[in-house]
């Protein structure tokens, strides 16, 4: 088990993709994973986790959503 937590910088960051009407759909649903790891032991599941992994390796995404992406990751199973 993963027991990592996303940060307060990356909570709010995914916050702020949540409330904006200009934030992608990917980007608000990584959002809402990140979130859901904020104050919990909730760890990435293996498809948010590929989901992520996909995100970060395409080229049509800006910094925020790989930021995202990226702590989502970084929350998964270890032995996965």
């Amino acid at each position: 088990m993963n027991k990592k937590k996303s940060s307060s910088e990356i909570a709010s960051l995914a916050s702020k993709t949540l409330t904006s009407n200009q934030s992608s759909a990917t980007a608000k649903k990584l959002a809402g994973s990140v979130l859901s790891q904020t104050k919990s032991n909730n760890q990435t599941g293996v498809k948010m986790e590929e989901f992520a992994a996909s995100v970060i390796k395409s080229t049509k995404y800006n910094f925020e959503t790989k930021s995202l992406a990226g702590s989502v990751l970084s929350q998964s199973n270890k032995k996965r």
